[in-house]
């Protein structure tokens, strides 16, 4: 496992891919936030918090997580390579946990620089003893389970076909009707004494960023996370 993880950093650092997901994603978020006057500036909200940028990088998780992964299996489909992971002595799971957990940490490595947000809005705030840091800090901590969500789901569209944009565009759609797919359903199929919206990532994410941090909301990040992981492993041994 820890080879394969080593592999896939260095596939992302060592070539442009890595650097240029973390730019892209840091120059994306703050030109909404900071520069692009609307409703999801900082500067032009009236209070101390960062609920924009809790609210949008999900959708921008949403395109960036399945443009990560896209490659991850698909290439190895595409280019034969697969044939070379069957005869080395690893097992499956260990392919995949290791291919999952180099995505996974670029999406992190994206992530840690937005701290400085934090530290920006403590500056800026007229009383910084104001600012929910409950709130933040649950927000992160949802946006980290989010990301392994999304991250799982990317893998298993990887798996689907040897063609990367195949990879992408079912990621997203994956992506996207688990985080909201159920809300809109709610909408059209209302059950009664059932909340059809908590079967979904959007609804367990708002419930973590109000900073209350319950065990449900992170047990069923983590089943999702391996639902589609086991899947990855499955479609990945139906390969071979």
């Amino acid at each position: 496992m820890l080879a394969i993880l080593k592999k896939e950093l260095n596939l992302f650092f060592v070539t442009p891919i890595g650097y240029l997901v973390i730019a892209m994603f840091l120059l994306i978020n703050g030109l909404f936030l900071w520069v692009f006057k609307g409703d999801y500036n900082v500067l032009n909200a009236g209070f101390a918090d960062l609920n924009s940028f809790f609210f949008i990088t999900p959708w921008f998780f949403i395109f960036m997580i399945p443009a990560i992964t896209m490659r991850t299996f698909s290439d190895e489909i595409r280019l034969g390579t697969i044939e070379i992971l069957k005869t080395k002595p690893i097992r499956s799971w260990d392919i995949v946990i290791g291919k999952y957990l180099g995505s996974l940490l670029l999406v992190f490595a994206a992530l840690i620089p937005t701290l400085s947000y934090v530290y920006t809005l403590v500056q800026l705030a007229a009383t910084p003893e104001n600012i929910d840091f409950g709130s933040i800090i649950g927000s992160y901590i949802g946006l980290l389970f989010l990301a392994s969500s999304f991250t799982a789901i990317g893998m298993f569209t990887s798996t689907l076909s040897n063609n990367q944009i195949v990879a992408f565009i079912a990621g997203v759609l994956v992506s996207f009707f688990m985080f909201y797919g159920f809300e809109a359903l709610e909408e059209i199929i209302s059950l009664e004494n059932f909340d059809t919206k908590k079967l979904g990532l959007h609804a367990r994410f708002e419930n973590i960023g109000r900073g209350v941090v319950d065990t449900k909301d992170l047990i069923y990040f983590m089943s999702v996370t391996f639902f589609f992981l086991f899947l990855t492993k499955s479609n990945f041994d139906l390969k071979q």
